[in-house]
């Protein structure tokens, strides 16, 4: 059974790694997450499979709206309903910190993620044209509206 919680100091050289492995040249840093550790308005959550982290994402709140970032699941993890628990549990840990809406951005060409993510009731709002590199690829705008 998946335990969620809340990054901590502890996670990020595993979370750093994930990163790399699913974002490539876009990756955070570990750096990069210790710094939004110190976030007053950032929540990201882990999630482990007993020693083994298996996911990871988080969310800044942006007056009200959550912006979702760094969406990964361990690739022999993906499709077995993972990634949704994980989004379902960071949007109702978040409410309680004043999120009301979500946004997100995903690749054009990521099928399987933007599947997910209008099962949980996103839509498409928007585009960012050419807001990927390597590969290059558009930017989907999805919202998750009250």
């Amino acid at each position: 059974m998946p335990e969620f919680r809340r990054l901590s100091i502890e996670d990020i050289p595993s979370v750093s790694k994930l990163e790399k492995e699913t974002f490539g040249s876009e990756a955070w840093s570990e750096k990069d997450y210790i710094e939004v550790l110190g976030l007053s308005y950032a929540y990201y959550l882990v999630v482990y499979e007993g020693e083994k982290l298996i996911g990871s994402c988080g969310l800044r709140n942006m007056c009200g709206d959550g912006e979702i970032t760094n969406v990964m699941i361990v690739p022999n993890e993906r499709k077995k309903g993972i990634g949704e628990k994980m989004l379902l549990e960071l949007m109702s840990r978040t409410k309680e910190i004043g999120v009301r809406e979500f946004t997100l951005e995903v690749r054009s060409q990521n099928m399987p993620a933007i599947g997910l993510y209008k099962k949980l009731g996103f839509v498409e709002e928007g585009m960012r044209p050419k807001f990927y590199t390597d590969p290059s690829d558009d930017a989907v705008i999805m919202w998750k509206r009250q």
